[in-house]
């Protein structure tokens, strides 16, 4: 299909006599569902980097500048559960995995059109009630993203309300493993074996499976939490009876198995990144998949390593601690093998290459403060400091944010058949990622001094790395707003490209651009792995994108 040729067709209304709008959001086209996720989810990123920003202005130095101790906090739980249920988790999964999933497989569609559009109304229900929560009831929530008890019980905030969204967000994400798992398993076609399928495929089966197992036990935690408000049952609360470290079990359960929902998925993305802009097989490829599925499975058993400081045994100590760092071998893996795919590749520095690249490093730095936090006897020290600030998010943010970065760079031409400006989406990417140094290293110096997190206010000592984090977060912003607008401008007015910009193997690239509202005109047969590059070129006549 010529670039030029039904260039905006993915954003029309379908054939069916709905309205545009009517189109949209009752659509059961697996692709539409991703892009509605996309927007919303968008929209949500922005309006936390908004709170973290004003958070961060707050701090800028010591006393009182913006807002006072209730409010930092009520900012701070509201970023903390926008950014983690509303965007990191449902991220890379609702979007491009709902996208491109069934594309890779060479199916039609998800298991179970009609759960995935239920899916995202349930998501939306959950934003919705989040919002309710702001002007209902006590007012907005304060107890932080984690709603630790006992204070989320004895709050006179409206907690009832955001625990129920969580409940109903945790609804939104079983249903999207389910039927990834199930696509996976019962809609791959022909010739697609399982050591055919490309990387990204494979995380997004790992994070299915975790989606599927470990979000009923938050599910459940947060009722429990609703219910001791409202009944008064005593299951955590010590003055009833209760005990506390239940429920920070019962939450870390969940919530570290969610650490590698937010993470898998993007090390997929890296995965298909590498080998095509390095016109090269990925190095190791069973490794890789396997070691997916080794960091679902290992990463499901290591969540009291957030609890050394909380009160166990000696012995459940070094357990957890020791699979903390068997955690940490699959992980590597995946990093020694995207840097041996390099070696000798014909590499091309197209922008997605540049944010993978970012990745890796920022990646790399999260886990190794990780293994700092893993270990015992470090974590008792910097436990519940900064350090684990800039340790989230150099993994989260570092990790998953420029992975997300990367896919809406490699992936957006394919879904629109526009191109963005491809120097200014590089100049993006070096600014955020000196801004993201910027801000958040500070954050680990500020851990090792001894400055706690989550503090509204903070001593004289610690003013020095606290106005530098602040400098740097507005180097961030300016990096963002450089990106977001490029790649918009791109989609929608960007000039058209090939149906394949990158020279990639993976079934996408063998449909048109824009994407069709069918997928494919007739089953595709698979004949090869998705990564077996002839030569170091790119494909014929496919070389032009930027």
């Amino acid at each position: 299909m010529s670039p030029a040729r039904n260039i905006d067709a993915f954003y029309k209304p379908s054939q069916d006599g709905k309205g545009w709008i009517r189109s949209w959001l009752f659509t059961l086209d697996h692709k539409r569902i991703g892009v509605l996720y996309l927007y919303t989810i968008m929209a949500f990123f922005l309006v936390g980097i908004t709170l973290g920003g004003l958070m961060r202005f707050e701090l800028i130095r010591p006393g009182m500048d913006l807002m006072d101790a209730q409010t930092y906090n009520v900012l701070f739980t509201l970023h903390g559960v926008i950014m983690v249920f509303f965007v990191v988790i449902p991220s890379v999964p609702a979007t491009f995995g709902n996208i491109f999933l069934p594309i890779q497989l060479g199916a039609d569609d998800v298991a179970f059109p009609r759960i995935n559009l239920l899916s995202w109304w349930m998501y939306i229900f959950g934003a919705i009630l989040i919002v309710c929560s702001l002007f209902t009831g006590g007012g907005p929530p304060d107890t932080g993203w984690t709603f630790y008890v006992p204070f989320s019980e004895v709050t006179s905030t409206n907690v009832s309300l955001a625990v129920f969204a969580v409940f109903i967000l945790g609804f939104s994400s079983i249903f999207i493993g389910l039927n990834f798992v199930t696509t996976i398993h019962r809609l791959r076609c022909e010739g697609m074996t399982w050591t055919r399928l490309s990387l990204f495929t494979w995380s997004l089966y790992a994070t299915g499976w975790i989606q599927i197992l470990a979000t009923p036990i938050l599910a459940i935690t947060v009722l429990l939490v609703m219910v001791e408000r409202f009944v008064g049952v005593g299951m955590f609360d010590p003055s009833k009876g209760g005990d506390p470290l239940l429920y920070q079990h019962l939450f870390w359960i969940y919530s570290h198995p969610a650490v590698y929902i937010m993470i898998l998925p993007a090390m997929g993305i890296i995965s298909d990144i590498i080998p095509v802009f390095a016109r090269k097989n990925i190095f190791g490829y069973k490794m890789m998949a396997f070691s997916s599925l080794m960091i679902a499975f290992a990463g499901s058993l290591v969540w009291a390593h957030h609890m050394f400081t909380s009160g166990m045994s000696d012995f459940a100590v070094l357990v957890f601690s020791f699979l903390s760092f068997v955690v940490a071998i699959p992980s590597a893996i995946k990093v020694f093998n995207w840097v041996t795919t390099l070696y000798k590749g014909s590499i091309y520095t197209d922008p997605p290459f540049w944010y993978a690249l970012a990745f890796i490093f920022l990646f790399s730095v999260g886990g190794l403060t990780g293994l700092v936090l893993g270990a015992a006897g470090p974590d008792i020290y910097v436990h519940d400091t900064y350090f684990v600030v800039g340790h989230f998010h150099y993994v989260i943010f570092g990790g998953l944010g420029f992975g997300f970065f990367a896919a809406m760079h490699y992936w957006l031409p394919k879904i629109s058949g526009r191109m963005y400006n491809c120097r200014i989406a590089k100049w993006a990417c070096v600014v955020l990622f000196v801004g993201f140094n910027w801000l958040y290293f500070p954050m680990l110096l500020l851990g090792l001094q001894g400055m706690p997190r989550r503090y509204y206010d903070y001593l004289p000592e610690f003013a020095p790395l606290q106005f530098a984090s602040t400098l740097g977060s507005w180097v961030l912003l300016a990096g963002l707003v450089m990106m977001f607008v490029n790649v918009l401008y791109g989609t929608f007015k960007g000039k058209p490209v090939a149906d394949n910009p990158w020279g990639g193997e993976t079934l996408e690239w063998k449909i048109a651009s824009p994407l069709p509202h069918e997928n494919f005109e007739e089953e595709p047969v698979v004949t090869s792995g998705p990564y077996e590059f002839l030569d170091s070129a790119r494909n014929a006549g496919n070389g032009d994108a930027c």
